[in-house]
């Protein structure tokens, strides 16, 4: 969110001083390691936590970015649109030039800081559905990865939170299907907006079978109107870094983390019948930016995010030999998925002005500055007011019925895993989150997110220098039926706001006044972004498969001693938020990993 008031402030206790949380290499009380994770991102973070339970097990994380302690854009919910992009705590990648999107190039944000994306996304916590995780088992062949063997690790990542206002919750979610218990924080909105009430209740009245209310979308099945639960503590941001690096397990002595520590390439010896076997991780130190090599002993944890776990692959030799060679890169093992298969799910958003006074939506807190002063100063002394939430409390899980004419011009074509499993997702926000903000009235968001992508784009090499950032194609719109759904799905978010309750809340569009499928489709192409939801780029695949970058156990096909462990093992977008999934699958290959060095 863009105040008037420029807020980057970052406190001077910084978490180094009380932890082996530290700034350079040189720092490190520990010279050897059983495990070596690169990036302390949602998922390192997890295994790290879950590694480090044992005090015979040393652990030391590299994390590129720095600490997220004192951010407020990071710590504040409400801020979250300000944590990226073009901030320090982003990577700041874009995407290649888009034919889809009318040859634009655009912002592609992923967390460059302690917590990864989890310390600068938009909290979010969604699941899926249990429709996706039986595809993911079917897909890989493996039943651990199945909905129900999962549930355990949902269980063990979530502690269950009341709301910073402390209000009864009830009818609002399902408390049968939660953990409170776990690690990480999640909780329903401490400040609901009128307009929240607004959507529940007409979506309730309207009787359409595609917006009936959903107690709790995490129970396996996501259809319809709910509530939303995002990863949030006595309103501030719930992340890995505030999770699982919290002081108590942050303090172990056995746990080792570097901050501005990135990784160049990993390195290996030959073994026996030519696979080779990969031990040393090559990086920078942040402080003097000098070059280190640190070993080791048991395994190497690939947890870089979907973009640059391939990219740290490619550049250690392990890709496609043919692509590594003709950049100069020394080809080490040929392995053509790594990359390959990039699925994102892309979102459009339309505004319109509505009926509303000045404390009912935010949209005078962006245009007064005493306004957002006097929020702020709520947040910091008690955790409580309108910034203790992210910028949506309510949400829409569509799917469109197989009748419908999107299915009678593209017949046998439905990506979803399921008929419980939605096609598109629609996210009501309460105002106008980022510049141009309008000097007056006030506003209704709409952003509608495309669930199950048909297209899929590539990370390639840039160069053969480890610290270019690599080239990122999501090719989206690639195959014509994806913008043929995002467009029923922005017709879907019109006929929302006709329902009771809404019509007379609604004057007029604001930025969308395309009406024939053609200009909806144009709307669609000059203004979709990302909705920051990478998956797929070391996806999984079944043993013995040659297609694919890692096994069910997220080992890396045809190598020893490297396993990738994040969102980017994912072989299809779930259904949702990717936040949820990626702790998920970060708690299942702790188990993983234990079991198989038997710690």
């Amino acid at each position: 969110m863009y105040f008037p008031l420029f807020i980057t402030t970052v406190l001077a206790l910084i978490r180094a001083s009380t932890a082996e949380i530290v700034e350079s290499f040189h720092d490190v009380h520990a010279k050897d390691f059983d495990f070596v994770i690169i990036g302390g991102g949602t998922a390192g973070n997890v295994v790290a936590n879950r590694l480090t339970e044992n005090p015979g097990i040393r652990v030391l994380v590299l994390e590129a970015g720095g600490s997220p302690d004192g951010v407020l854009n990071i710590s504040v919910p409400l801020f979250c649109t300000r944590a990226t992009p073009l901030t320090p705590e982003d990577w700041n990648f874009t995407t290649t030039v888009q034919p889809g999107l009318n040859n634009r190039s655009i912002a592609f944000p992923r967390g460059h800081v302690l917590g990864g994306s989890s310390s600068v996304n938009f909290m979010a916590y969604t699941r899926g559905t249990s429709e996706d995780w039986d595809r993911y088992a079917r897909t890989t062949g493996d039943s651990g990865w199945s909905w129900n063997n999962m549930q355990k690790y949902f269980r063990r990542n979530e502690k269950w939170m009341v709301p910073a206002d402390h209000r009864n919750t009830a009818g609002e979610f399902n408390p049968a299907v939660h953990s409170f218990t776990g690690i990480n924080s999640v909780s329903l909105a401490g400040f609901p907006w009128p307009v929240d009430s607004k959507i529940v209740e007409a979506t309730r009245q309207s009787k359409d079978e595609e917006f009936h209310f959903n107690l709790d979308y995490n129970s396996g099945k996501n259809l319809g109107v709910g509530f939303v639960q995002s990863t949030i503590k006595d309103g501030a941001r719930s992340s890995s870094a505030t999770s699982y690096m919290a002081p108590q397990f942050s303090n172990r002595k056995n746990l080792h983390v570097v901050l501005h520590a990135q990784v160049a390439r990993i390195l290996g010896t030959s073994k026996n019948k030519g696979q080779t076997s990969f031990d040393t991780v090559e990086f920078t130190d942040g402080v003097g930016g000098s070059t280190i090599r640190v070993q080791a002993k048991r395994e190497i944890i690939l947890s870089a995010g979907t973009i640059q776990s391939p990219h740290i692959l490619m550049n250690s030799g392990i890709g496609d030999e043919n692509a590594l060679k003709e950049l100069g890169v020394k080809a080490v093992h040929h392995l053509p998925s790594v990359g390959q298969n990039l699925s994102d799910h892309n979102i459009i958003t339309s505004f319109w002005s509505v009926n509303a006074k000045d404390s009912e939506t935010y949209d005078l807190m962006e245009r007064d500055a005493a306004v957002a002063n006097e929020f702020i100063n709520q947040w910091e002394k008690t955790r409580t007011g309108p910034l203790v939430d992210g910028i949506f409390n309510t949400v829409a899980f569509v799917r469109f019925p197989p009748d419908s004419d999107i299915f009678k011009q593209f017949p046998n074509h439905d990506p979803s895993p399921g008929p419980n499993t939605a096609h598109v997702e629609l996210i009501p926000m309460n105002g106008i989150l980022r510049p141009p903000i309008p000097t007056s009235g006030h506003y209704l968001t709409i952003s509608v997110a495309l669930l199950q992508p048909s297209s899929r784009g590539a990370i390639t090499l840039r160069s053969n220098n480890p610290f270019d950032p690599p080239l990122i194609n999501p090719n989206y719109f690639s195959n014509d039926f994806d913008i043929v759904l995002l467009r029923e799905g922005v017709k879907a978010a019109r006929k929302m706001i006709t329902f009771p309750g809404l019509d007379d809340y609604i004057i007029a569009p604001f930025n969308n006044n395309a009406t024939t499928d053609a200009e909806i489709e144009q709307f669609i192409r000059n203004g979709v972004a990302t909705f920051s939801h990478p998956v797929s780029t070391c996806a999984m695949s079944p043993r013995g498969a040659d297609h694919g970058v890692v096994d069910p156990d997220l080992r890396v096909k045809g190598v020893d001693g490297i396993r990738v462990v994040d969102a980017s093992v994912l072989p299809f977008t779930p259904s949702g938020h990717t936040q949820a999934p990626t702790y998920a699958v970060a708690e299942r290959a702790s188990d993983l990993i234990k079991s198989q060095w038997r710690i």
